[in-house]
């Protein structure tokens, strides 16, 4: 009896230790910072796309505080090297990945299948499993405002503009600025030119010189550094830039607009839910209602009345009212695409692989 006794007491105080070393490793888990990686196409000292993502994670550290440590990988290229990248962030604990360029997203589903307890958020594409979100901003919507712009302030009415690659991300920009453009010049046309890099500063500029040696006076841009929108004013022309305020970088007025995002406010979001347990996959795509985009301080070369006509628009679409790609629409053919009366569905929008009428060059 007392043997037995012994022995239960030995049980007790075992399962009782067990417990406390349970309870005790908990603790320790919930009192570290949740790891966070984040993958950028290119430095975020090229103050253009990565420097603006990097801004959103900036806003992410200094919202979270010690409760988040992020680790950044730079300049990592969109092939399978990319894959080797993101496991090294899980090795080194991340439970939660940001990567930031369309073409991440193939790489980004192979890990997300290897590692059903990570969770993965790619931006730009629309690939998407259990554990992968994608999200995105509608800055077409900023596109054709900045569009407005270019062709009020265009005394040719011709219009250059420098693009990355045909993906209908691209696409979509570059008919929702001639738009924007054709509604208050409907004789203004934009041409483009293709890199075919997200980011290559010497073929930028190059694709700028380009357009503005067959006579456009304003450069607009897809593509990640200042060098189109210097170029342009080099040539006393003006510029539409991108991703940053161009014009508090080069420090010229005449870079007009910059259309800019606002990673951090759907970074954050994505993060509190991993703390919170309560992360759900989705596919992202917000615009001026969520104020994932904007546009930068407009120049004082603009006209007031300019301004106005462009913040009026502005209101019209955060409201709802009306959206760029309402309403009838031709192809540079000639082709109707979209008859009177019509808006078009998200899904239209996200695979565009057509121009617009007013652009010049193919997709």
């Amino acid at each position: 009896m007392k043997k037995s006794i012994v022995l239960l007491l030995i049980m007790l105080l075992a399962t009782s230790f067990v417990f406390a070393q349970g309870a005790k490793e908990t603790a320790t888990s919930e009192d570290e910072p949740l790891k966070v990686g984040v993958i950028y196409i290119s430095p975020p000292g090229d103050m253009g796309y990565s420097y603006m993502h990097d801004q959103g994670t900036i806003a992410m550290e200094e919202y979270f505080g010690d409760k988040i440590e992020v680790i950044r990988m730079e300049g990592v290229p969109e092939n399978e090297s990319s894959e080797r990248v993101m496991e090294s962030l899980i090795d080194e604990g991340c439970k939660i990945i940001f990567a930031n360029s369309y073409n991440y997203q193939q790489y980004m589903l192979n890990v997300a299948e290897r590692y059903p307890d990570v969770y993965f958020e790619h931006c730009s594409g629309y690939l998407s499993a259990d554990n992968m979100s994608n999200y995105f901003g509608r800055m077409y919507q900023m596109r054709y405002l900045s569009g407005m712009i270019a062709a009020e302030m265009s005394p040719s009415g011709k219009i250059g503009y420098v693009a990355a690659y045909n993906t209908p991300e691209v696409v979509r920009g570059i008919n929702a600025f001639t738009l924007g453009a054709r509604a208050v010049n409907p004789k203004a046309t934009v041409t483009v030119v293709w890199t075919n890099t997200w980011f290559d500063p010497s073929l930028e500029r190059q694709g700028a010189v380009a357009l503005l040696d067959q006579g456009c006076d304003v450069i607009a841009q897809h593509q990640d550094t200042t060098e189109p929108a210097k170029a342009a004013i080099e040539r006393g022309k003006y510029a539409i830039g991108y991703n940053a305020d161009f014009r508090k970088i080069v420090g010229d007025d005449k870079i007009l607009v910059s259309p800019m995002w606002n990673w951090g406010n759907y970074m954050i979001p994505a993060v509190q839910s991993v703390l919170d347990g309560t992360w759900k996959s989705q596919s992202y795509w917000g615009g001026l209602e969520d104020e994932m985009i904007h546009l930068s301080p407009i120049s004082p070369l603009v006209p007031k009345a300019v301004v106005d006509e462009v913040m009026a628009v502005q209101d019209t679409i955060r409201n709802g009212e009306w959206d760029v790609f309402w309403g009838e629409l031709k192809d540079n053919t000639g082709a109707v695409r979209q008859k009177a009366g019509e808006k078009m569905s998200d899904d239209a929008m996200l695979t565009m692989d057509w121009f617009v009428e007013g652009v010049i060059g193919s997709v």
